[in-house]
């Protein structure tokens, strides 16, 4: 019992911290990639915001530990594919091919990332820290999808279809027969299946988020 009360008084202090190291973590991606836009234009965004752009992404991974153990309340199977998806983008594609890297897509994809993560993660560490989130904010949550996901979304196609021509030449990441394993993939066709997953996944996740905007925002009308 009394680990028990230890780790519930630790949740809130540990999420508080997460949420706004993170928060500040996508301040610097879209600092540095204004900055770069401002000053070099779309080609040198990745150069600039690469590094801190994967630490920031890549923190999300333990969001799916947080689901897990029950830290939050957000289920494993809407986080999951949410996470996977950033993920595959940051390491699977624009990490492992430079080709694409100078794309223009690139700066819009890390705008539309960034600037919803700055949101929800300011949503989420105000509610830990105080115990409630300015409406204001609470709008910006349930609003900004609305331009962000479909920007968001249209560059993570763009840039997995124009990574395509270099996966396929460089064969990277494939495994060919015949081998010890007895085992074969193909990480071209592989991406082709993941295109095709945006076509039933987007609407549906689009239209969810919808829903949640609706009754988030009609209870806190009900509670002014």
């Amino acid at each position: 019992m009394a680990g028990g009360g230890t780790l519930s008084s630790l949740r809130r202090p540990y999420l508080t911290l997460y949420n706004w190291t993170v928060f500040f973590g996508w301040l610097q991606v879209l600092f540095l990639t204004l900055k770069a836009l401002h000053h070099s234009g779309a080609n040198s965004v990745y150069a600039a915001v690469h590094k801190p752009l994967i630490l920031a992404q890549s923190a999300a991974l333990i969001e799916i530990l947080h689901s897990l153990v029950g830290l939050v309340r957000s289920p494993v199977g809407a986080t999951l594919p949410q996470v996977s998806s950033r993920i595959y983008l940051t390491w699977g594609i624009l990490h492992s091919f430079p080709e694409i890297q100078t794309h223009p897509l690139v700066a819009s994809l890390v705008i539309s990332w960034s600037v919803t993560e700055i949101i929800r993660y300011s949503f989420f560490g105000f509610k830990e820290a105080f115990g409630f989130t300015p409406p204001w904010l609470l709008w910006l949550r349930y609003s900004t999808f609305l331009i962000l996901y479909p920007t968001g979304i249209s560059s993570e196609v763009g840039l997995i279809y124009n990574a395509l021509p270099y996966m396929k030449e460089s064969g990277k990441y494939s495994i060919r027969m015949p081998n010890k394993w007895n085992f074969a993939f193909d990480y071209y066709y592989n991406a082709l299946l993941v295109l095709l997953t945006y076509v039933p996944g987007s609407p549906h996740l689009y239209g969810y988020m919808l829903g949640q905007r609706k009754k988030a925002l009609s209870k806190s009308t009900k509670s002014e």
